[in-house]
């Protein structure tokens, strides 16, 4: 049976990021598709920074709103059918952090999910782009099953945050809203691969700069691969690649039976 292996890696800036071992990374992961958040860059400056990786169709959204933030990035082997970018809702839409990539049996679709920012000062715009997003997802997944990737900041469980009761409805990524925005998207049907595959192993995919955070591994899982329910079968493992450096995340994937 053939398989499918998908990565996605929120890169902190991809321009710095090339500089690292990031090409080096990425051609001993090989994925089939590699998902990329937070690329700040423009199209241009992001293609531009992936032409070391020639095997690869590139699907670039950016920021409208603020150049050199937030920004998503779709590369693939195979030549999508389609690629759409953003959810069409215009208050949605300005900051580069949604493409869907059509498959012949699926949809594959990165994002960046806004973070609720210091304070929280972001987190009721936070709720509605959760909802939003759940509804964009449904609608696809009427065309066929989707598998969803990317930074989605949130920590699911208590299993996911090094330090839960101290950050529970205290840090942005842990409040109750931001669980229960979540939560909507998996009643829908999707499924947290890596819960999936290891029900109760503790590992992180992004650490605070500061603090010396990852050193000690005082960690957040935030970083997911959801599949629909019809794909729930072809899972064939999920990984959280821990050993890969150069972001204050590391990379996630996910290997498909097809």
């Amino acid at each position: 049976m053939s398989q499918i292996h998908l990565v996605s890696w929120n890169v902190n800036g991809i321009r710095a990021m090339i500089k690292k071992d990031f090409i080096k990374d990425v051609k001993e992961m090989n994925p089939d598709v590699l998902c990329l958040q937070e690329t700040k860059g423009q199209p241009e400056d992001v293609k531009t920074a992936l032409q070391l990786l020639p095997e690869y169709q590139v699907a670039v959204n950016s920021s409208k709103a603020r150049k050199g933030y937030s920004g998503t990035a779709i590369l693939s082997k195979e030549k999508p059918l389609e690629v759409f970018y953003d959810m069409g809702i215009e208050e949605h839409d300005q900051e580069g952090r949604v493409i869907a990539a059509e498959f012949e049996k699926f949809f594959v679709v990165t994002v960046y999910t806004p973070n609720s920012g210091e304070g929280m000062k972001r987190l009721d715009y936070r709720e509605t782009w959760d909802e939003a997003f759940k509804e964009y997802i449904i609608s696809l997944e009427e065309k066929k099953p989707v598998i969803i990737c990317g930074d989605l900041n949130v920590a699911h469980t208590e299993i996911d945050i090094a330090r839960a009761k101290e950050n529970y409805n205290r840090a942005s990524g842990y409040t109750q809203t931001e669980i229960d925005g979540l939560d909507a998207l998996l009643n829908e049907g999707y499924i947290d691969t890596f819960r999936l595959k290891h029900p109760d192993e503790v590992k992180y995919s992004w650490w605070n700069y500061k603090y010396r955070a990852r050193e000690r591994n005082v960690g957040w899982r935030i970083d997911y691969f959801l599949v629909s329910e019809k794909l729930k079968d072809q899972v064939e493992e999920a990984h959280i690649y821990n050993e890969y450096l150069g972001s204050d995340h590391c990379p996630v994937g996910l290997k498909l039976n097809s």
